[in-house]
């Protein structure tokens, strides 16, 4: 008889894979909203882009909306998304305890 062993991880607890240094530092760069744009191309949409850390005159396309509203929405949720991975990166949140 075989016996399968498994061990879970919560991303909360312990990372599934540690971010090396480069990695935070983009998440860095990509949580301030002044490092964003928004450009409209040729077709009537709109594309979102940060400014590549390494390089001020370049910049690197996300997401495209049909709307400026919807392009602006697509960043901000970006900027709380990687706000949000470097909190998680101090460790577990506490968010409850019991006596």
């Amino acid at each position: 008889m075989t016996f399968l062993y498994t061990r879970t991880n919560s991303w909360s607890s312990t990372p599934q894979s540690h971010p090396n240094q480069d990695m935070i530092n983009l998440w860095n760069h990509v949580a301030e909203k002044a490092n964003w744009r928004i450009v409209q191309l040729p077709n009537g949409f709109y594309q979102t882009e940060y400014k590549h850390p390494d390089d001020e005159d370049t910049w690197v396309d996300v997401t495209r909306r049909e709307t400026i509203e919807g392009a602006e929405s697509a960043i901000d949720g970006s900027v709380e998304h990687y706000t949000k991975k470097l909190e998680f990166l101090k460790g577990p949140k506490v968010v409850k305890t019991f006596k």
